[in-house]
């Protein structure tokens, strides 16, 4: 479960590359942030100084309103830091969650077998949401604290090599401790969102299948359900929190050493006459300044975590592969295709099945990789289909009638190539669909499901799945010959009224 620091820069350097002007100009507010604050305390380090030694009220006066000014600079400078930074983490965060939406749905069908789409909703926005915050903290705080940190150790060695050299060995101790403690949380902060995912994945399937349920009895069951998964992720919360606070605790007490070295040394330094006492002061701030960096280092070690337990789970969905693979390159002739389907031979393997009652596990084995389900589900050996040859001549129709588990849907799947026979062939107008390219073969092989499936969105784009290729006179005149013409005509928008999903629409229309 441990993350290496090179893994967060890949993620980073992979989504920020093509942010480079905003990178850079979040670069350059940045650097000069930590610059006006490291500018603050030489400035009340020279007012102390000068107030000691009887200066003139108009010179302290001008001090005074020079650190004014500095100090509404350092704000604005930080305001358009966290502005940009903001603006570079959601742009790159949208940016990966676009890729693994597409990487999700270019999976096989076992891979969404295993996965209910609650799940992998979970994964593809709520993982990379909490990626998103980490993004936007570590640019700002974890980059500007240890530039704040380095900056503050440099000068105060030029103040005193005895105070620097004290304070640098206790700041490289902090950082040695902070990094250590870095990986503690992670697994309980991918097991939280585990369980997260778990909940989605249970929520979606009781909504989809709500119908069956009411008819069924079946609510009581599916609440004791909901509530052993909810326990399950309020358990894995509270332990994911109590482990995350190890990191602050860590830095309680490393506040409680620095200070002591920071008020002894320079106790001892002023008593001896080697510093005056603005440069006490100094010492104090620039030590205070060293808090700010490693406290900020230690808030964001929960986030860190978190975007750990992100990643890690990220990574399990990225090295996801189809086992369909999409290497054919021979084109399907024009025209109407003939259907061949010689000596085949199917049967689903154990991971291409689930259960229809996943229940809770403390099994936190990922399940991506393999397609394996942490829980309990059915095993099938029996082939589906054995030795099925049939051939369809262009222009012939076939009706298949068969008991349920026969295998009329599966040979359908296995048309669409939403699977691989394990013996035999099958080919369109003569082509193997192992040798056509996928998106060429589903272009040419149409699909009407016993389920309606309905998009929140447009008439046109239901009817056309999103293509804005096809006409409104194409439209018009597939809608005519169903008989649905008029209806169409009746609706506010015709073809551009929004259709919520089956809403308002008889199962007929729909």
């Amino acid at each position: 479960m441990n993350i290496s620091l090179g893994e967060y820069f890949r993620l980073l350097r992979r989504y920020l590359t093509p942010q480079r002007g905003l990178v850079a100009g979040l670069a350059v507010l940045l650097l000069s942030s930590m610059a006006l604050q490291l500018t603050g305390p030489q400035l009340i380090r020279s007012f102390i100084d000068s107030a000691m030694a009887g200066a003139a009220m108009a010179d302290l006066t001008r001090l005074a309103l020079i650190f004014v000014g500095i100090a509404m600079l350092t704000q604005l400078a930080t305001v358009g830091a966290t502005y940009l930074s903001e603006r570079v983490a959601w742009t790159a965060t949208n940016a990966l969650r676009m890729d693994l939406a597409l990487h999700t749905l270019q999976l096989d069908m076992p891979f969404h077998k295993a996965n209910p789409p609650g799940a992998l909703i979970e994964r593809i926005d709520g993982d990379v949401s909490a990626l998103a915050t980490f993004f936007s903290q570590f640019v700002l705080r974890v980059v500007g604290s240890g530039l704040l940190l380095v900056g503050a150790l440099a000068l105060l060695f030029r103040e005193d090599w005895r105070v620097g050299a004290a304070l640098s060995a206790f700041a490289v101790l902090s950082v040695l401790i902070l990094g250590f403690v870095r990986n503690f949380a992670v697994p309980f902060m991918a097991a939280e969102r585990a369980a997260a995912a778990n909940l989605y994945g249970l929520v979606e399937e009781r909504l989809a299948g709500l119908d069956d349920v009411r008819a069924n009895g079946g609510g009581a069951h599916s609440l004791r359900r909901m509530h052993q998964s909810q326990r399950d992720l309020y358990q894995r919360e509270i332990r994911a929190a109590a482990a995350g606070t190890t990191g602050w605790m860590a830095t309680m007490l490393l506040f409680a050493v620095g200070y002591g070295i920071a008020l002894g040394l320079g106790s001892t330094l002023y008593q001896r006459g080697l510093v005056t006492l603005g440069t006490v002061y100094l010492c104090f701030q620039y030590t205070q300044m060293l808090r700010q960096p490693l406290e900020q280092l230690a808030d964001q070690i929960r986030e860190l975590q978190k975007a750990a337990a992100g990643i890690v789970r990220i990574r399990q969905l990225t090295q996801a592969r189809s086992r369909i693979s999409d290497t054919g390159t021979t084109p399907l002739p024009d025209g109407p295709l003939s259907v061949e389907i010689d000596a085949l031979h199917f049967t689903y393997h154990d991971d291409q099945t689930t259960s229809d009652d996943r229940r809770p596990t403390t099994d936190d084995r990922p399940s991506l990789p393999g397609y394996r389900l942490s829980a309990i589900g059915y095993r099938l050996s029996a082939p589906v289909l054995q030795d099925v040859t049939i051939t369809l001549r262009p222009g012939e129709v076939l009706g298949l009638l068969g008991r349920t588990g026969s295998g009329k849907t599966t040979l359908t799947r296995l048309l669409l190539r939403l699977y691989d026979p394990q013996q035999g062939a099958l080919r369109l107008g003569g082509v193997d669909l192992r040798s056509a390219h996928l998106s060429a073969l589903r272009r040419r092989v149409g699909v009407v499901t016993q389920e309606v499936q309905l998009f929140r969105a447009s008439l046109r784009d239901n009817l056309t799945l999103f293509d804005p290729d096809v006409s409104d006179a194409q439209l018009w005149a597939a809608l005519a010959e169903l008989e649905l013409e008029d209806w169409a005509r009746a609706l506010p928008d015709g073809l551009a009224t929004i259709i919520a999903g089956a809403e308002g629409l008889s199962a007929g229309e729909a």
